[in-house]
């Protein structure tokens, strides 16, 4: 299986940004190494697809699981896909602890982005204090169970788990702690659990290999050190070979 590395650029590069990323992203990888995906704002969706020199697949970073309504500020998975995304990004922990989002809803917006044809990558991941209290394995499998009901359908999806307290802290959760979790998520989603699953919390060039060269573990999720184009490329080559 190819390993795939994934840039989730939050609110930052919008539409001249972007192609200025792109002019500057040379990636020493091929289509057959490694799977890249860009996860941007909706406004740069074309702006990158106009701009990317080497294949890339295009995400969204949220959906709202209605197909359209008096929903100001929202986009539903329907307008994503035709605006150009194939991916849509799905519990992101900022969506759910800044902006409090429930499990239940991130099961509707996996369902919707199944029903609109996009790959849903799903977050799911413990905060600090629910690691420290031993509820590492209940929180992964009470988040898998809220959104498998939406995969029914589904062609392909991924997951890709999110240590909260590993998050833009520098912090970042040990080989042992990745397998752990994959492990737990794997168990969790059953007849599912062959799907990719992504490891996102403080990746790094200088962690990415090592963490990509763990079992189970199919790539990376990257938050700020996506937004960087030689700093990105770097990790997406540690991905071509781990280890």
């Amino acid at each position: 299986m190819r390993k795939v590395v994934a840039g989730n650029w939050k609110m930052h590069h919008g539409p001249r940004a972007a192609a200025d990323f792109l002019a500057r992203f040379r990636p020493e990888t091929d289509p057959e190494s490694v799977r890249l995906i860009f996860f941007v704002a909706g406004l740069s969706l074309q702006a990158v697809k106009a701009n990317a020199r080497v294949p890339v697949g295009l995400g969204v970073q949220n959906i709202h699981w209605e197909p359209s309504g008096a929903l100001t500020g929202e986009i539903s998975a329907e307008m994503a896909a035709e605006a150009g995304a194939s991916y849509a990004l799905v519990g992101h922990s900022e969506r759910r602890h800044v902006f409090g989002e429930t499990d239940a809803e991130v099961g509707r917006k996996v369902g919707a982005a199944v029903r609109a044809g996009l790959v849903p990558v799903v977050c799911v991941g413990e905060q600090l204090e629910e690691r420290r209290a031993g509820r590492l394995d209940a929180v992964l499998r009470r988040q898998v169970s809220a959104f498998i009901p939406g995969l029914r359908g589904c062609g392909e999806f991924m997951v890709a788990y999110e240590p909260v307290w590993a998050i833009g802290t520098g912090e970042t959760a040990t080989p042992q702690d990745a397998s752990e979790a994959h492990g737990i998520l794997r168990e969790a989603l059953g007849e599912l659990g062959r799907a990719p699953i992504l490891y996102g919390g403080s990746v790094q060039p200088g962690n990415a290999a090592a963490l990509m060269s763990v079992p189970g573990v199919d790539g990376v999720l990257v938050g700020g050190a996506s937004l960087d184009p030689e700093v990105f490329a770097r990790i997406a080559a540690a991905g071509r070979s781990p280890g």
